[in-house]
């Protein structure tokens, strides 16, 4: 056990209040919690919400469910967790997951360390200290030799700037701040404006409440069948039996998942065949289909033989052939944006009240006081759905006032872009650690499996520390600028350059379009960072400053 460095009043630094702060209390905050409490350390985790959950908390939203399935989309660290949780459904929704999340938190008794409704404003690096101070809107301040950003990849929503948006005299609600009472739709006339993986979630479930639903689309979405169903006791079983292979695989594989992409290319198979494999994972459901074959994501050519697969699904699914190629994609490879897995998304346009509105052919004009004008009309609507996404991987990170050493901030920093070593520091921020950060597999890949592994590293980099008589640890600039070297070559080899994806910001105006989760998969990127640990940290500062 590592001792607790908190001292006692009338010490030099009797101000210290923690060795580690931690931002936020979803999978990845819950964890670090659980490791630093076995490292002996003193944690204090501050959570924006009431409750534990993170990004399960707030996306309460009709259909939200995770996209992983959840006998993958689960903690490993224990066994006894493991064997006292059984998931309803092949994609549990998102109740069941926030309640996963407060069963975690109520087993390994984590809520008291953790600071609920309170948001963090700054985090400043005190050179002379040594210290994190650490500055809440409830107006605490708590100083911590190491800090840890557990604030999520996809935790600050975006509100689309249309002109009129604040005029609009209905009820409008945004899917990442879902109220927690729900919402009845019944009887009223919906516009819903995105038509991203969340809106194809969203979507089905409201036109089966409203009157009438207008969807807005700005750009179709490639969708693959969920091909959801219960899970039985056999279900869970089975996996338990083999959990430990299992759980290999997904830790080495591309996306952290059991999707273990073959040695075979799209266009070296045969027609027939493919089309067989095709039929066979698109009836399987889930995201098989995009992990089978070796070149989907950097070929045009085999790219473009899947996606229109895809494309001839939709169309024999949707039955009016006007909105069937409304809503078929042709503008990007199949892919390269998130590729979303849905539950009956294009059979509900099939409904007598689901209108879809193209943007690329009836652009929106403004939201009104009572609805939605686009170029070629006015549509009348009670309530306002919006379905926007996110500023994802960096935006929960720059809306805290980060300032490292020399008073510089992490803003300007990553004026052009975020640079980080590995995801998980940058340089210029000592003891700062980040879960998932942008130059990790995180969005990209099963993000419990990516969570844990980032939190198992920075809790073996702490106690390694420890044992060296060390409390400094840094990135050094020329080790994080190849790292992004390496990342921008990895995704540049691929087609995902070629959209204008959230992965590359391009959905935040302003936002630098660069590539930022690291493309080379959870498998080669699990070993790397075991070889800069193993290698004594290589490519970090290390030292004792007081």
């Amino acid at each position: 056990m590592m001792p607790s460095v908190t001292h006692s009043a009338g010490a030099a630094d009797a101000a210290l209040d923690a060795d580690v702060v931690v931002v936020g209390a979803g999978f990845a905050g819950l964890y670090m919690l659980y490791r630093l409490r076995a490292l002996g350390m003193r944690a204090i985790a501050f959570e924006a919400a009431d409750d534990v959950g993170g990004t399960w908390y707030f996306n309460r939203y009709p259909g939200c469910r995770c996209d992983v399935e959840s006998l993958m989309y689960s903690y490993s660290f224990s066994e006894e967790l493991r064997r006292s949780w059984t998931w309803s459904e092949r994609y549990a929704p998102q109740a069941e997951i926030l309640a996963y999340l407060r069963h975690v938190a109520e087993r390994f008794d984590l809520r008291r360390d953790i600071r609920f409704s309170t948001r963090v404003v700054s985090a400043v690096y005190d050179e002379g200290r040594n210290r994190w101070q650490i500055a809440t809107d409830r107006g605490e301040q708590v100083a911590a030799r190491f800090c840890v950003m557990a604030s999520g990849c996809l935790s600050v929503p975006r509100k689309p700037g249309i002109p009129g948006v604040d005029s609009f005299a209905g009820e409008w609600y945004h899917t990442g701040q879902w109220p927690a009472a729900g919402v009845d739709f019944s009887g009223k006339r919906v516009g819903v404006i995105g038509t991203g993986s969340t809106g194809l979630q969203l979507i089905p479930q409201v036109a089966k409440q409203a009157r009438h639903l207008y969807v807005f689309q700005r750009t179709p979405a490639y969708s693959l069948p969920a091909k959801n169903r219960p899970l039985g006791p056999g279900d869970s079983a089975e996996f338990n039996a083999a959990y430990g292979t299992l759980l290999e695989t997904m830790r080495h594989s591309l996306t952290g998942t059991l999707h273990v992409m073959k040695d075979q290319s799209v266009l070296a198979t045969a027609p027939e065949e493919r089309e067989r494999i095709c039929e066979r994972l698109w009836n399987e459901g889930g995201a098989g289909l995009m992990y089978y074959f070796n070149d989907i994501a950097v070929d045009a050519a085999a790219n473009e033989e899947i996606a229109r697969f895809v494309r001839r699904k939709i169309k024999e699914t949707v039955k009016d052939p006007a909105t069937a190629q409304a809503l078929t994609p042709t503008e990007y490879p199949i892919g390269t944006k998130r590729i979303c897995i849905d539950i009956d998304y294009f059979e509900t346009y099939n409904r007598d009240n689901v209108t879809l509105v193209p943007l690329a052919h009836d652009p929106i004009e403004k939201i009104t006081a009572h609805g939605l004008r686009t170029a070629h009309g006015h549509y009348d609507l009670d309530c306002l759905v919006f379905a926007t996404g996110y500023d994802a991987l960096t935006g929960a990170l720059l809306q805290i006032d980060i300032r490292g050493a020399g008073g510089e901030s992490l803003r300007d920093k990553w004026q052009a872009g975020p640079r980080t070593y590995l995801g998980l520091g940058t340089a210029g921020f000592p003891n700062l650690f980040l879960v998932t950060g942008p130059g990790s597999p995180s969005v990209l890949s099963n993000m419990v499996v990516s969570i844990e592994q980032h939190v198992d590293w920075i809790a073996d980099c702490l106690k390694a520390l420890h044992d060296r008589k060390l409390n400094r640890i840094e990135p050094r600039a020329e080790f994080e600028e190849e790292w992004m070297n390496h990342v921008n070559e990895i995704a540049g080899h691929t087609l995902f350059v070629r959209a204008a994806s959230w992965y590359m910001g391009a959905n935040i105006p302003g936002k630098p379009r660069v590539f930022m989760p690291y493309l080379g998969g959870v498998g080669v990127y699990r070993r790397k960072c075991a070889e800069v640990a193993a290698d004594g940290y290589r490519g970090f500062d290390l030292a004792s400053v007081d």
